[in-house]
This record gives structure tokens, sequence and C-alpha cells, in this order.
């Protein structure tokens, strides 16, 4: 293993060393892609279910949506201790894409998945209650960076051809949670995606339908180019405002930026 798949602290990313299960992942910060360790371990006490290591509420929900993936495979938590740390903890954790690593690594500790295969792969994903896994945000950063580190990684289906763009990359685009289990069993191997684009939806609504409002079309450019918050001021009704039409358009192609809205 190469060096860049190994902890600071010595100990390798992806196995179960003792009674700590390790995946590697990631955080942003801002356009910057910072490495996290997601660790697991189960010991005695209550049984509980914590995660720990500066979460946001998104990232701390993932506790139901990893318990529903699992039992939609079958599987149960063990009645234990469960405690899930994201390290390093002083850096904030946000984003739904550590459902995936924190399952895996669930996985790992419970002996479903060789620790020792997963060790070369950094994986981000938002996982469905019957353990599907759905699209998250900044799969390309993180597959640059898991180039530059010497890792394969592990992505929703969706976006493996986005992740794909990174040449010479391993990359692993499951369906669901049960299709990468296959994978790693050997008994479904997943095929290598290639780089694709993704298609926008004909049928959407485009500033293309809007006549004239040259302004106002080239602040909603340059709110979506860099990811600014928009507030739009005017009545709530579609028949009597255009205010509506611009935020339909708007919300449709750019649904992961925030729109405030303002009425007087």
């Amino acid at each position: 293993m190469s060096e860049a798949g190994q902890q600071s602290g010595g100990g390798p990313v992806g196995t179960a060393r003792g009674q700590v299960a390790r995946v590697s992942t990631v955080a942003f910060q801002g356009i910057e892609v910072v490495d996290v360790d997601v660790q697991v371990t189960t010991g005695g006490g209550l049984p509980s279910f914590q995660v720990v290591g500066l979460a946001d509420k998104a990232v701390g929900e993932s506790r139901e949506r990893v318990r529903a993936a699992l039992g939609a495979l079958g599987l149960a938590l063990p009645p234990k201790r469960i405690t899930v740390n994201l390290a390093p903890a002083d850096l904030q954790k946000e984003g739904s894409h550590f459902d995936l690593p924190i399952a895996l690594a669930l996985l790992i500790a419970l002996g479903v998945l060789p620790g020792e295969e997963l060790a070369g792969y950094a994986a981000l994903g938002e996982l469905s209650l019957d353990g599907r896994l759905a699209p998250v945000a900044g799969v390309l950063p993180a597959a640059i960076h898991a180039l530059d580190r010497e890792r394969g990684l592990i992505c929703p289906s969706a976006q493996g051809g986005e992740a794909a763009w990174a040449d010479g990359l391993e990359v692993l685009a499951p369906e669901s949670l049960i299709a990468l289990i296959n994978h790693f069993k050997g008994s479904q191997l997943l095929p290598a995606p290639t780089p694709r684009i993704a298609e926008a939806d004909p049928a959407a609504p485009d500033l293309h339908d809007i006549k004239g409002q040259e302004s106002a079309k080239r602040a909603l450019e340059v709110a979506a180019a860099g990811g600014h918050n928009l507030l739009m001021v005017g009545t709530q009704d579609p028949k009597r405002s255009p205010r509506f039409q611009w935020k339909n358009r708007f919300s449709t192609r750019h649904h992961a930026h925030a729109i405030g809205i303002a009425t007087r």
C-alpha cells in the first residue's frame, strides 16, 4: 500500500484493526478537498448509535438512513454501543455523502466486507432507506483528490460517469449497497463507468422562454455561476407576477443553490 493509503498514526485506511473499522472519505472546505477518516467501533454498554467529530445535522441524521439501509439488506445493528468518529474531529463535516462510508465501516465491523479490499478506496454517497445510493455534490473534486492520493473512488451509479473524468482513476459506481457488497464478494462485479456529461431535461423550464428582462437574466446567471444566494421580492401569485416564472426556471436548473424569497 502506498503512503497515501496510510493513516497519519500508521494504521491503514479501510481496515478493521482490533475493534476499530476504518473507511476513507472526504470533506469540502470551499474548493478544497480534505481527507476524512471514518472510524467505527462497537463495545459494551447500553445499545446506542453515536456520530461524533463535529458533524452537522445532515451527517447526524445518517444514523437513521444507515440503520434503515442495512435493515433493507436483512442486517440488524448489534445490540452494542456503536460509536462513529469522523476524524479529524476539529473539522466541520457537512452533507449526506458520509452515509456510504459510515455504512461501509459498519459492514467491516460486522465482518460482512473485507476491510483490506476497501483500504484502497475513498467512498461518498447518500443512502436511501431501501439501500439505494443517491447522488451527492462534489464527486468530481473527490475523484481528482482520490487520484492524487492513489486511491480508487466509490460513488453512486448516477455519478460514475462524472468521476470517470479523472483519467486513470478506478471507479466503482454501484446502484445500491447490495450491489457493492456483491462486487467485493465476487458474485457480481461492477462494470467500469465511462466519462459522460449529464443530459439536461428537455422538458424543464428554460430562461429562453422569457423574452426581454436581460438585466434579470444576467443576475440569475451570475448567482448560478458563483453559487450565490438570490433574493426575489414580489407577490407569490404566479398569475400576477413574473417572479414565479423566474424562480421556477432558476430552481429547476440550479436546485443545489439556496433561493431566499421575501414578499411585500
